[in-house]
């Protein structure tokens, strides 16, 4: 147990057994625990293994490469449309936790696995991704947004393209697309 972690455990005020019970059955596969994005983070050889979190209707084990695991029980849930590569396995008792323990610590060895190969989760290119009409028009009126666009991560790329998309209303992709400009122009990706 990593005592940075604990404040994570005694500030939980829903879900304090069940996250409890998920820290001990997670710990008890060798991993180290770490705190990583505010939430305990599980890691092998300093690779990212497992999250949890807790939600208002439920707690969670969050696999980094969950989707390449082999959901052999079904239990593997991607959050939305979006997520390429995490998959939970999300928690509302711990009953339900103690009835799955043998199972997740399955899932937990082979996540190590599959870290220990060097597996990596084929993602989606960007040009996978739909543009907007609206971020094409503004990327063709502005050279220097196009390059500064062109420059920054594919990840950074991808989370700007969801989000400019994701509006029905071409007001508001056009409203969100002015609103990020200058972060763009900045080298920052959406939530920088």
């Amino acid at each position: 147990m990593n005592p940075k972690v604990d404040f994570f455990f005694n500030k939980a005020q829903n879900w304090h057994e069940e996250l409890e019970q998920l820290r001990m059955i997670v710990l008890d596969c060798g991993l180290t625990e770490e705190l990583k994005w505010g939430v305990p983070c599980y890691t092998f050889e300093e690779r990212n293994i497992v999250l949890i979190h807790a939600f208002k209707d439920y707690c969670a084990l969050l696999f980094f490469k969950g989707a390449l695991l082999n959901d052999a029980h079904g239990i593997l849930i991607q959050q939305t449309e979006n997520v390429q590569a995490a998959r939970q396995i999300r928690f509302t008792g711990v009953r339900q936790i103690r009835d799955l323990e043998t199972v997740v610590k399955t899932y937990i060895y082979e996540a190590i696995e599959v870290e220990k190969a060097g597996l990596e989760v084929p993602l989606k290119k960007t040009s996978e991704f739909s543009m907007p009409e609206e971020f094409q028009k503004k990327l063709d009126e502005l050279p220097a947004l196009k390059t500064a666009f062109e420059a920054l991560t594919p990840g950074r790329q991808r989370a700007y393209l969801l989000h400019f998309s994701a509006p029905k209303q071409a007001k508001t992709r056009e409203a969100r697309i002015e609103k990020s400009m200058e972060q763009i122009m900045e080298g920052k990706g959406l939530n920088d």
